[in-house]
Parts: C-alpha cells; structure tokens; sequence
C-alpha cells in the first residue's frame, strides 16, 4: 500500500455533509480503510525524504503527499 501512494496518489479525503455544509472528514471520521491508506502515504513519504542528500530535501521537503514528492525528485 505504501508504494500505491506513491504510484497512485493519495486518498482523496472524503466529505460529509452537516447542516447543509459540505466539509472534508476529520481523520477520526474516516473508515479503517481509509485510515490506512492515509497511514501508508505518509509513511512513503517519510521514506522518500529520509533517502534524500541534504540539498534535495530543502528543495522538495513542502510536498504532502509522496506521489507529488517522488514526482518532484
């Protein structure tokens, strides 16, 4: 799953509707599944910025997701 993120993206949070008002879900809210997917991503991406030189890491460190990150590197 962590190389999914990386090849495919992250989770596209899921929304809820309150009151008339659309918002995103709190990580609390999300499913197990969900949970997971978004564990895995930030798991690939810890893993790509650990591997990286110095000088690297500062020019792509502000990337969320690791498919953006792998991308950039």
């Amino acid at each position: 799953m962590i190389l999914e993120s990386v090849v495919n993206g992250p989770l596209i949070w899921p929304t809820i509707k309150e009151n008339g008002v659309t918002r995103t879900k709190k990580y609390a809210e999300l499913s197990v599944a969900e949970k997971i997917r978004v564990d895995c991503d930030m798991k690939a991406t810890n893993i790509i910025l650990q591997g990286l030189p110095a000088d690297i890491y500062s020019l792509v460190n502000h990337h969320r997701v690791a498919k953006g990150l792998w991308e950039r590197v």
